[in-house]
């Protein structure tokens, strides 16, 4: 026997649960994508804004750059040689927009995340987190040394039981809340103006909030839910992405300035990773700059957004979204996937989400709106699944 067919195994399970993936090979041009030479409209991308697609911001980045600044390696993590003014330059600009706050930046969001909670967090750590975070949060969670329970999805009700049942315990200095936004899977939010009004009520309490898919298309500047509800002070963890909305790639925290000089000495993958180009860097300031003005197209964003969730809700799918990212739950798993297969030779580009990215018997269609649909492409989409071979 193999030592691979151990592997074989597991892979052929998958396979016939309709579970199996696989990379896609395809060519992307503005609001299309083409896979196969099959011409469909995007529906699965995270530029949210259609920034990624904007071939004249990309110009105008590189005109304004000289070549001495176009650094393609920081060949070093930030703690040797890697600290290029670009870091810092990008890092005030974010200070500069939430309240003066101090920011930190990171490679990825997957690496922020799995490296802050375990940084911060020893046995006397409790961590009470909502039940369908990110998997990057789960496993940071998992490395820590934390103790840690979860509560049911957006059930506040339910945290503040369990605050009432730990927060008097000896056993923890601390409590930290993690949480998101915009749910990357639900499209649904937190209520975060009531998630500050709890945590104000017990003092050992921190919240850990991530604005993944929230950056750059809630708040009057695109700063996130938490700018929306004007609750960015009372965050202690303040986390997001470059790599959706912001085209760019990397994420970034606000904190007080103590959490920042702490990190920097104690979270493992910042201070053994090798640090992002610099020209990385610039652009991803160049894209926040120009992002914080952007409000007609979050509008825009908004309105689509609504549209879509009502007349899927009308046509009898189940839909939680209140935001751009719109699920229509299926269930089962090989269903979704041969719907999704319809779907894309019909020219919509929308993937399936199956377990265990979802839970079991959640799978669902995934639709990320952006800037550049329009009404019209949502009424072609909307005809399609309302046609009766669409019907669960």
């Amino acid at each position: 026997m193999s030592l691979l067919d151990h592997y074989a195994d597991q892979l052929d399970s998958l396979k016939h649960q309709g579970q199996l993936r696989q990379f896609t090979s395809a060519q992307q041009d503005g609001r299309w994508i083409m896979v196969n030479d099959h011409q469909m409209l995007n529906l699965s991308s995270n530029d949210y804004l259609g920034l990624a697609q904007n071939t004249q911001l990309v110009e105008e980045f590189f005109d304004l750059m000289p070549t001495s600044a176009k650094r393609m390696s920081s060949s070093s993590s930030r703690l040797l040689t890697g600290n290029f003014a670009e870091y810092e330059a990008l890092e005030q600009a974010l200070s500069d927009a939430f309240l003066g706050r101090a920011a930190l930046l990171f490679n990825s969001g997957y690496h922020m995340n799995i490296g802050i909670l375990p940084a911060l967090c020893d046995v006397r750590t409790l961590i009470l987190s909502d039940k369908l975070i990110h998997a990057s949060m789960i496993d940071g969670i998992r490395l820590s040394k934390a103790q840690y329970y979860r509560y049911r999805h957006n059930d506040l009700t339910h945290l503040e039981q369990l605050l009432s049942q730990y927060h008097g315990d000896d056993k923890f200095d601390r409590i930290i809340v993690v949480t998101e936004s915009i749910f990357s899977m639900d499209g649904d939010e937190t209520d975060l103006k009531a998630l500050v009004a709890i945590k104000s009520r017990y003092t050992k309490v921190m919240l850990y909030v991530d604005e993944a898919h929230a950056i750059g298309v809630r708040g009057e500047r695109g700063l996130g839910c938490a700018e929306q509800y004007a609750v960015i002070a009372q965050i202690d963890f303040l986390v997001g992405t470059f790599g959706k909305a912001l085209a760019s790639v990397g994420g970034y925290l606000i904190c007080d300035p103590i959490i920042r000089t702490f990190l920097i000495n104690h979270m493992r993958p910042l201070i053994f990773s090798t640090a992002q180009p610099p020209i990385n860097m610039a652009w991803t300031q160049f894209i926040f700059s120009k992002m914080q003005d952007l409000n007609a197209q979050r509008l825009q964003l908004k309105q689509l957004s609504q549209q879509i969730q009502t007349d899927i809700r009308d046509l009898g799918y189940a839909c939680p979204s209140s935001s751009h990212i719109v699920p229509i739950i299926i269930g089962e798993a090989q269903a979704t996937i041969d719907k999704a297969k319809q779907l894309q030779q019909a020219g919509f580009y929308i993937m399936p989400v199956r377990p265990p990215t979802v839970p079991k018997g959640g799978s669902r269609l995934r639709v990320c709106l952006n800037t550049t649909v329009d009404q019209q492409d949502v009424i072609n989409l909307l005809k399609h699944l309302a046609h009766s071979s669409f019907k669960s």
